[in-house]
């Protein structure tokens, strides 16, 4: 929470107050959406608290105490975080709209959004998109594509989305129309962005205790159920964190400079 004598950025001017690392940074507040359980931002978090963002925890089962219909002044970013939910189950309709409700009005408020898993498939409801069953799941490390359009051309860096990264989802989005695609595998479309908005099917903030969490109780079930190795699994994850680190790391850095900077007026 910054101090009284701090003034907060305004909205759109994000990445003027988020200032390299190792410079003396103002601190802005992220609303980071996610369910009781399952709370922890990973490696994205530990990226955006590096950059002076602190968060503000909206869980999703709490959707009625949210404050009124859009965006409370003061919220720079938006963090949605996965769930062992899917969006379409009639059981979680009221809090799953509720979010995309939220999604929808900071998209069209010019508030940087980033949605993960079922985050990007909220994003993409709320946007205009679908979502479905996939025709398989995606459990543990597989590899990402970047499309045309997010690969490097004369004078443009590429977009950092490509290579191996953690999965766990049944679940497909649509990529909203007027939205970008960067990314599918041969499951699902895996990026895309549209104005100040980034929605991503892969898990970059992934940690081993994160992957961990996951595959206990119900998730443990799900591996056994995939044919997955628990111990394997985590010996992977482990084994990755060398290489998924700074990947992250140019991932959380080209969102903040390339898409939350985005022009939309």
């Amino acid at each position: 929470m910054p101090s009284g004598d701090v003034d907060m950025p305004a909205r759109g001017s994000l990445l003027r107050e988020v200032r390299p690392i190792g410079h003396t940074v103002t601190v802005v507040r992220a609303a980071l959406i996610g369910n009781h359980d399952d709370m922890d931002p990973g490696l994205i978090g530990h990226e955006l608290r590096l950059r002076g963002v602190s968060f503000v925890e909206l869980h999703r089962e709490d959707h009625q105490s949210w404050s009124g219909p859009g965006v409370p002044d003061g919220i720079d970013l938006v963090l949605s975080l996965g769930s062992s939910w899917s969006a379409y189950w009639p059981e979680v309709e009221e809090a799953a709209r509720a979010e995309q409700h939220y999604l929808a009005a900071a998209h069209r408020a010019g508030v940087p959004v980033l949605g993960i898993c079922f985050g990007a498939q909220q994003l993409s409801l709320a946007l205009g998109g679908r979502v479905q069953r996939s025709q398989t799941h995606e459990i543990g490390w597989h590899e990402v594509t970047p499309v045309q359009e997010a690969v490097a051309s004369p004078g443009v860096d590429p977009v950092p989305v490509g290579g191996r990264w953690f999965q766990w989802h049944y679940d497909r989005f649509s990529v909203p129309a007027g939205a970008t695609a960067l990314a599918d595998s041969p499951v699902s479309p895996q990026a895309f962005v549209t104005g100040r908005s980034l929605g991503l099917q892969f898990h970059p903030e992934v940690t081993e205790t994160i992957a961990t969490n996951w595959s206990r109780g119900d998730g443990e079930r799900e591996l056994r159920d995939a044919g997955i190795d628990r111990d394997s699994l985590l010996e992977e994850t482990r084994r990755m964190q060398h290489d998924v680190r700074p990947r992250t790391a140019a991932l959380v850095e080209w969102f903040l400079s390339r898409v939350a900077q985005t022009h939309t007026g």
